[in-house]
């Protein structure tokens, strides 16, 4: 017994690192995020969807700040995720939640940088998905629409939550168009919502396109054999044969990524010039070195 609580200690150890780490983390990143929408979306306007978005919304129609209006709203969703999900896997959410509120109130006054609609959409948007991103990688979530979603898939697993993210970000632009009485306003909320998801995936899982490569060689052994030893990539070996020639045919799947897939193809051809390849782009790859299983589940 005594051997066992002398193992079990440094776990614990490593285990309040980490979650001070991730603390430390998630305080910085509502940080950012607040930054966004005080400094960037919430002077010009710009709602881009989610429950910032429509406090922003809000924030026109009654007298109270944008931050506070971000708790009000997410306070009966955040009661809702610790009731199916558990008091654990909302506390680091409440915890994002109540600081995003508090900076960005504490923001408020605080000189705008730019009243320029489209610097504030691109600027604005890259900041409001380093600070979700960062959230995400600390294993919290901003809250709003994340639960929302989550339980929503639950429901109905077949829905796509790219989709349903999209579906509730139209309908909260378009509400902003008709609040504030001004086309222009929603489109470019509208080029928020994409620079988000665009900066969000790259926060994520980065620059991860590749090139997935089918090889068919006969000296397919010196190949995988320089494709392992001088790139440290995957190969898979799989089993064919050729329709007219009847022979049994080694052919080498690999996935590699765009910064090294030009040398993949000088491999090839300097083993086997007659090798036949095809190449085409990969964009959803998941497994080591790529996407997460689990990192696109909320």
């Amino acid at each position: 017994m005594e051997g066992n609580r002398q193992k079990k200690l440094p776990k614990k150890k490593i285990s309040m690192k980490k979650m001070i780490k991730d603390y430390v983390l998630i305080t910085i990143a509502c940080a950012v995020y607040s930054v966004a929408i005080s400094m960037f979306l919430d002077p010009n306007s710009l709602a881009p969807g989610g429950v910032t978005g429509i406090a922003i919304i809000l924030n026109r129609l009654i007298p109270v700040e944008t931050g506070t209006l971000i708790l009000l709203i997410n306070i009966p969703i955040l009661l809702l995720g610790a009731w199916k999900f558990g008091l654990r896997f909302s506390l680091s959410t409440i915890y994002s939640t109540v600081l995003i509120s508090l900076f960005t109130n504490l923001l408020t006054n605080v000189k705008v940088v730019t009243s320029d609609p489209l610097l504030a959409a691109l600027v604005g948007g890259s900041l409001s998905a380093i600070g979700i991103g960062w959230v995400f990688k600390a294993g919290a979530t901003t809250g709003g629409t994340d639960i929302i979603i989550k339980l929503l898939r639950i429901k109905m697993p077949h829905l796509r939550t790219g989709g349903l993210f999209l579906a509730m970000d139209a309908v909260i632009v378009a509400l902003s168009a008709f609040v504030f009485k001004d086309i222009d306003v929603a489109l470019y909320a509208g080029l928020t919502v994409f620079v988000i998801s665009l900066v969000l995936d790259l926060v994520l899982y980065g620059r991860d396109e590749a090139k997935l490569m089918f090889i068919i060689s006969d000296k397919s052994e010196e190949i995988t054999r320089r494709l392992l030893e001088e790139l440290d990539i995957g190969v898979t070996h799989m089993r064919g044969s050729g329709a007219f020639s009847g022979k049994d045919k080694q052919v080498i799947l690999c996935a590699a990524k765009k910064s090294i897939a030009p040398k993949t193809e000088v491999i090839v051809k300097e083993e086997d010039p007659q090798a036949f390849m095809i190449i085409t782009s990969a964009t959803e790859i998941y497994g080591e070195g790529y996407k997460s299983y689990f990192s696109e589940k909320l």
